[in-house]
């Protein structure tokens, strides 16, 4: 059964706080699945993933494109699993697969939208009813995470 963490931004948006995560993530050796609500967010993400720190390399895809399957980081709309990812992010709404069949998710939504925040309460009844295991954190006024469930 998958560990089960949902990121509660407060503090900054989902631009800057993703890029830590996914490369903390790629340092680890897992592959990821970012999962996002529409095609033209997950070309904003794409391209941001590319510029967010001159000193920074992130490989990353998107599953537009030819060679989704090797990439360590996949950026998608999609449910599927096509690049044998461990770890799935599920960001801006993004509707998880039926099945949960990874090492990890992460919920990352944002605070001040209501409908992400609705959405994640949601998620987090659901999941807690079918028997995961879920952790809980917000970011603090800093801007680092802590855990609060």
């Amino acid at each position: 059964m998958a560990e089960i963490l949902f990121y509660h931004l407060t503090e900054s948006k989902l631009e800057d706080a993703l890029p830590p995560l996914l490369e903390k993530s790629v340092e680890r050796g897992w592959k990821v699945a970012v999962q996002t609500a529409d095609a033209a967010r997950r070309d904003a993400l794409d391209t941001h993933l590319w510029t967010f720190r001159d000193d920074s390399f992130l490989p990353h895809g998107t599953d537009s494109v030819e060679g989704a399957e090797g990439q360590p980081v996949l950026i998608t709309t999609e449910q599927d699993n096509r690049n044998g990812a461990t770890v799935r992010f599920l960001v801006d709404g993004a509707e998880p697969p039926e099945t949960l069949d990874y090492d990890r998710v992460v919920f990352v939504f944002d605070g001040h939208n209501q409908e992400q925040l609705e959405g994640a309460r949601g998620q987090w009844k659901k999941l807690k009813t079918e028997g995961h295991k879920l952790t809980y954190w917000q970011q603090t006024h800093e801007g680092r995470w802590e855990k609060k469930a």
